[in-house]
């Protein structure tokens, strides 16, 4: 008997997709052309990124979906023992050890993979367990022991940004996953007051000097230090200021000439922003809502639990990520130093989001199904 045929992908999310990745290369482009003799040094780099992380899109897109949850225990144990050798071997880029140097010129930072690999971890455990993880103790923190084990391995580099993505997801997938509301607001009451007393002592121990609290104090007021805890952000919102309405043009930026650091990668907004202005930005935001909705039609359209909550749950990633950042670039929450997806510069970070779109494709593959096969299905 032949196997099943396969539905086809979805067009408009591969679409969208491939059209915010040029998007992509292009102001990375943009962003990292004074940083080099070569203009292109940056650009060609990322885009042999965007080359390895398309053929394993394509191939993710042409794996079915449920095989993921056998591959999930392996990914997580991987995981786990590579942010293990993070403190240990770990490369230090602004005062965190966030990557593994491979070679003299590329380097992978492992965090990026513990997210996906956590989504994939949550979505098959709690479509496993099925009515069973609304029970507190053999349901819900199991999980919960796993995710802050992961945390805790990554804020010892330390990692504050992708901390936050990953349990804002996991929070998302275990809330769309049936956990009882009362549960949710007992651990988010007694994680707030853990964090609250971890921050105290951290802040003793300190002295008051962490960086964490430095970009804390900027956010409140970036104009009190300018030179100093305040210069990242008060350059990005010059670059907005002079963006204006209609902005300065493609490759125009004054702001990307050495006055804002990381350009092509953490603050690549602020330079759409200062080029496109506010208008072309706004486009931009808009196609950026336009994918993130058309994911989420394709996770919820999923029949099977697990395959809707893996779509939820990378949807999540991407989405709660361009939040952190964006909010973080034009100071409307306090700066943590993490990526766009999809637009800013980062080979690791490039390839995981790619990947995970990957998966998501393959689950719009399901319900994109011909319509005898559905209907024959519905009949038995």
């Amino acid at each position: 008997m032949s196997a099943p045929r396969r539905g086809t992908p979805d067009f408009l999310l591969l679409f969208l997709t491939f059209s915010l990745v040029c998007f992509g290369l292009a102001f990375v482009f943009s962003a990292s052309m004074a940083y080099e003799a070569n203009p292109w040094h940056y650009a060609l780099r990322h885009a042999i990124f965007i080359g390895i992380g398309t053929i394993a899109m394509f191939f993710c897109m042409n794996v079915d979906f449920r095989k993921f949850q056998k591959w999930v225990i392996p990914a997580l144990f991987v995981v786990i023992f590579l942010l293990l050798l993070v403190p240990i071997i770990g490369k230090d880029v602004n005062g965190a050890k966030s990557w593994i140097k491979i070679g003299e010129s590329f380097s992978v930072q492992p965090t990026e993979f513990a997210k996906l690999a956590v989504i994939i971890y949550l979505a098959s455990i709690i479509s496993k367990k099925g009515d069973r993880f609304q029970d507190f103790k053999r349901g819900l923190v199991p999980p919960l022991v796993v995710i802050g084990f992961i945390c805790a391995l990554i804020m010892l580099q330390p990692d504050l940004g992708s901390t936050m993505v990953l349990v804002l997801c996991a929070m998302l997938i275990i809330v769309v996953g049936g956990a009882r509301l009362k549960h949710i607001f007992y651990l988010s009451a007694g994680g707030a007051v853990f964090l609250t007393l971890v921050g105290m002592i951290y802040y003793i121990a300190k002295d008051g000097n962490s960086h964490h609290f430095a970009r804390f104090s900027a956010y409140m007021d970036p104009w009190a230090d300018e030179k100093g805890s305040g210069f990242h952000l008060v350059q990005s919102l010059y670059a907005f200021g002079h963006g204006g309405l209609t902005g300065a043009g493609f490759g125009q930026s004054v702001q990307k000439l050495h006055y804002l650091p990381e350009a092509h990668n953490d603050f690549i907004f602020a330079i759409i922003g200062e080029e496109l202005g506010f208008i072309g930005t706004s486009l931009f935001l808009l196609a950026y809502l336009a994918f993130l909705w058309r994911g989420l039609v394709v996770a919820l359209r999923c029949q099977d639990t697990f395959g809707m909550l893996l779509g939820v749950g990378i949807v999540g990633m991407i989405g709660i990520q361009a939040f952190i950042n964006m909010g973080g670039v034009t100071n409307t929450i306090p700066l943590t130093g993490v990526t766009l997806p999809l637009i800013s510069y980062g080979g690791t970070s490039i390839l995981t989001t790619l990947v995970g779109l990957g998966i998501l494709l393959s689950i719009s593959r399901e319900y994109n199904k011909p319509e005898k096969e559905r209907e024959t299905k519905k009949r038995a």
